[in-house]
């Protein structure tokens, strides 16, 4: 056995880096030629890299959302017998760089946009995670030439003339004063799920209300009992999703370029998880079309738990998520789906509607549910079976939970 080298592929002509994005597998696990290993994005588009060795991932050499060179490492593998180093695109190794830094050239006497044989990328994204600007940048190379992440942390702890770097930064201009901050880690990543989803996604949103008692009533008969098991309202309400994704199979698939469907044996279901700051992470309940009730709201408590402990478990598995709006007061919205999911279901506040089933006029508890699908690869008559067979669920839940 050896160890080798996955590299960063050069994809397109003038790429120049790339950011990690996710990683697929995780150290130990056996890796099978051309498989996906992990999703890096350029500045087209977000891409699943497959493996050009068949092994096991031995290590990842750079944490989820480091902008990496082209060709630089992000990962070993141990791979059977001696094998020619190969780019994670199926070419031959790059060269590496050279580090010395041009000759006659430094980042004083630039102009524009800083190059990467000054500022490295990843130089560079710690420098604007720090909220250091080009003109100090420019005074730091002046007396350090190349600028690695080591020199912006002795340069700061020098007492370095930077705004303190997790506040916002003043500035003035012609529209008058403002602050800047560096966008977060975690806001940063989401924006490059929902610019992919906005370049592949054909979006169609359908809604429905669907009754609530029962919801409450199980609610309410936990908390009467007092035990430890205390599952949310919301909690239940994932639980009838899970049951549906059963026999919906195509909101457990997910498009593989234009001409595969990957259908999941079980469903990964996403739940989006608010963190202070208006910053948004995602918990996963694994197999949630086949837990268990009892079992499936113990995963789902642990994921939240791990989503606010500021965890992202978003992976490629994720085909489809729920957004509950119910504490801001919310009763409809259209959601927006993030690939490689197809559809998001957005549950909406508790309300007194028009009891649909009643021959007379009266009131029942009601939520508005909305769902957004990929068009691509679900119609409108899949969208509407499906979100029924979670009303359904929903309005018969005290048969399907114990």
């Amino acid at each position: 056995m050896a160890i080798t080298s996955l590299r960063i592929p050069q994809i397109g002509e003038g790429l120049q880096e790339a950011r990690l994005v996710a990683v697929l597998k995780q150290p130990g696990d056996r890796v099978k030629r051309d498989e996906p290993i992990y999703q890096m994005e350029t500045d087209k588009a977000v891409m699943d890299v497959e493996s050009p060795y068949e092994g096991i991932l031995v290590e990842w050499c750079a944490p989820v959302d480091t902008i990496l060179t082209i060709g630089a490492e992000v990962a070993k593998m141990e791979v059977a017998g001696p094998v020619q180093e190969m780019a994670a695109g199926h070419g031959p190794a790059p060269a590496p760089a050279s580090q010395a830094e041009p000759a006659g050239e430094s980042l004083a006497s630039l102009k524009g946009p800083l190059r990467a044989g000054v500022l490295p990328p990843r130089s560079k994204a710690y420098a604007a995670e720090k909220g250091i600007s080009e003109g100090d940048l420019q005074a730091l190379a002046s007396t350090v030439g190349k600028i690695m992440p080591e020199d912006i942390d002795a340069w700061l702890a020098q007492g370095g003339a930077v705004v303190a770097t997790t506040g916002p930064k003043p500035g003035s201009g012609v529209g008058g004063t403002y602050s800047e901050r560096a966008v977060a880690a975690k806001q940063r990543l989401l924006a490059s799920r929902l610019q992919r989803g906005s370049q592949l996604v054909v979006p169609g949103t359908i809604m429905v209300a669907t009754r609530w008692e029962g919801i409450e009533r199980r609610r309410a008969a936990y908390k009467a009992a007092g035990e430890d098991f205390q599952p949310s309202a919301f909690t239940l309400f994932a639980y009838a999703v899970g049951l549906a994704l059963k026999d919906h199979p195509l909101f457990r698939s997910t498009l593989k370029g234009d001409d595969i469907l990957r259908t999941y044996d079980h469903a990964s279901l996403g739940i989006a998880v608010a963190l202070p700051g208006d910053e948004l992470v995602l918990a996963v309940v694994e197999k949630a079309d086949a837990l268990p009730w009892t079992e499936f709201a113990a995963a789902t408590r642990a994921a939240i738990d791990l989503a606010r402990g500021g965890k992202d478990q978003a992976n490629e598995a994720v085909t489809i998520s729920l957004t509950n709006m119910q504490a801001f007061g919310l009763r409809d919205a259209v959601p927006v789906v993030v690939p490689p999911s197809v559809g998001t279901l957005f549950l909406g506040e508790v309300y007194q509607g028009l009891d649909q089933q009643a021959t007379e006029p009266k009131l029942a508890r009601y939520v508005n549910l909305a769902l957004t699908f990929d068009h691509r690869l679900i119609n409108g008559v899949g969208g509407a079976e499906f979100i029924n067979a979670v009303k359904r669920n929903v309005e018969a839940i005290e048969t399907l939970v114990p």
